[in-house]
């Protein structure tokens, strides 16, 4: 959700009600800092931000992170164990994404609050193991909260969700289709367009694998990845192409990245309107199943 998850979406979603997080990708620490300020002043709620721990910034906007006392802190794509002391010390909550049984129990041992087990059905940075897999292994294996994420779009997912144990839900890609995301229209009209298999993976020979919208960028990166491409080679093919995407809108040259349930959604609403509709949605899902099971 780099370039994507900015203050603007962040604000909107916590004053809807949910957790609003601003994406720090690789964000430079006086951008996100600018970013933090920004959503204080539009909201008085509780906001997150969510840090990439392979950034090269990562120090210097942990040390933003710290002095600006943001009250939930996400992290990606490492152990955030060596920043937790100085976190807990201002109060936050330390959330970390995880894709495996062995991390998650590994980072609860850390002392963080919650856990975010991500299914590979989500947009951007992915693991190996479906939503419906990963979260109650999970659940069963750790003793804190845990939040499912990863092809959830609306009041079904999140019930199917609750019921494998999570007991919240992380959501991306449905908020990137909404009147308060500033990400180009042309990024929303490929999210609107695609169907169930719109979306490839590219990355897995680097080890960081990436669900994006299949487009002349992924089919000539996953040429080049087939034959033989180094890392260093993949990785330079794929700098800034995100940006180019979300704030240029290149969707064609650009990484489009985006879950797998981007096929669900066929319309741009505010995030108001997209909250209220899937929390509104439950109770009929909830009958729906109750009188399915007094059929059986």
């Amino acid at each position: 959700m780099a370039w994507v998850a900015t203050a603007e979406l962040a604000a909107a979603v916590s004053n809807a009600g949910g957790l609003g997080v601003i994406g720090a990708g690789h964000m430079p620490p006086d951008a996100l800092q600018a970013e933090i300020r920004k959503v204080k002043a539009l909201t008085n709620k509780v906001y997150g931000v969510n840090v990439m721990l392979m950034s090269p910034f990562v120090k210097e906007v942990m040390q933003v992170v710290i002095e600006e006392k943001v009250p939930v802190v996400t992290t990606g794509a490492g152990n955030p164990g060596e920043y937790i002391p100085a976190l807990k010390a201002i109060g936050s909550k330390v959330i970390p994404v995880v894709a495996s049984v062995a991390l998650a129990k590994r980072l609860e041992r850390t002392g963080v609050d919650a856990l975010i087990a991500e299914g590979m059905e989500s947009g951007g940075h992915v693991g190996e193991i479906t939503t419906m897999a990963l979260v109650p292994q999970i659940v069963d294996a750790v003793k804190i909260p845990v939040i499912a994420a990863g092809g959830i779009a609306d009041s079904r997912g999140i019930i199917a969700a609750f019921a494998l144990g999570a007991q919240a839900v992380q959501i991306g890609t449905r908020f990137v289709a909404t009147k308060e995301c500033i990400a180009h229209e042309n990024y929303k009209q490929a999210i609107l367009k695609a169907k169930d298999r719109s979306t490839v993976v590219t990355g897995v020979s680097t080890g960081h694998p990436v669900r994006v919208i299949s487009n002349k960028l992924t089919r000539e990166y996953l040429e080049r990845e087939k034959n033989g491409a180094t890392p260093e080679e993949l990785e330079e093919m794929g700098a800034g192409k995100l940006r180019a995407a979300a704030r240029e809108g290149d969707v064609e040259r650009g990484s489009v990245m985006i879950g797998q349930i981007a096929g669900m959604i066929d319309c741009v609403s505010s995030v108001e309107e997209v909250i209220q509709e899937m929390v509104k949605g439950i109770p009929a899902v909830l009958s729906a199943i109750e009188q399915t099971c007094k059929e059986q």
